[in-house]
């Protein structure tokens, strides 16, 4: 009988730590060992990594200053470490009020149409370094439209047509989904979230490296 008690009271103690566990902040579980940095892992979002590939979406708002410059410094020295094994794709979700929606329906018009990583920086350009903040009406577009080598003509048919618009609704459902509530954030191979004060770009770095030297280590 003692024995058996013995026995109880060590499942009862094996469950207390169990759940324990279980209701610990899951950023902190997230910091396992076998990969670096600090985010938070979704417990609801899917994994979409492929081996050797790392995917970034990032959550921006044009109009965010912590976005252009996080565009400026910390991307470009991403792409320069890891090359072609990190995929930089953008997510518009706007913070800054006020603003009409129109920078991101063409950004995701020139995505659809090949040239979304060109008309990212050339409308990044003209907000912040132009200090273009006002409307993009019709004129202005045509310029930028020239500037990253698509026909005008096709590019307003486009828009007109709402699907770029609808894109963007649906990115920025995704964001509120996942509980974006700063730009910018990031969100690594479907589910790890940078957010805050952890998006800082040596951070993220140190992410990304772990997740492709468990790759080589597979």
């Amino acid at each position: 009988m003692k024995g058996r008690g013995k026995l109880l009271r060590g499942l009862a103690a094996l469950f207390v730590g169990i759940m324990s566990l279980m209701s610990m902040p899951y950023e902190v579980q997230a910091a396992a060992p076998e990969l670096k940095g600090t985010f938070e892992l979704l417990r609801d979002e899917p994994s979409t990594h492929r081996r050797g590939k790392v995917s970034m979406i990032e959550f921006a708002d044009f109009y965010c200053p912590h976005c252009h410059h996080f565009e400026e410094t910390a991307v470009p020295m991403l792409l320069k470490e890891f090359g072609d094994k990190l995929e930089v794709t953008m997510v518009g979700f706007p913070v800054i009020r006020g603003k009409l929606p129109t920078a991101f329906d063409m950004y995701e018009q020139a995505k659809m149409m090949g040239k979304g990583s060109e008309m990212k920086r050339v409308l990044f350009r003209t907000i912040h370094k132009d200090k273009m903040d006002g409307v993009l009406d019709r004129s202005i577009r045509s310029l930028l439209i020239r500037e990253v080598g698509l026909d005008v003509t096709a590019f307003e048919a486009g828009l007109e047509s709402g699907k770029p618009a609808r894109a963007f609704e649906e990115g920025r459902r995704w964001g509120e989904r996942i509980k974006v509530s700063s730009t910018p954030s990031i969100l690594i191979d479907g589910n790890i979230k940078v957010d805050g004060v952890n998006m800082t770009p040596d951070n993220v770095r140190t992410i990304i490296r772990s997740i492709l030297e468990n790759d080589a280590k597979k």
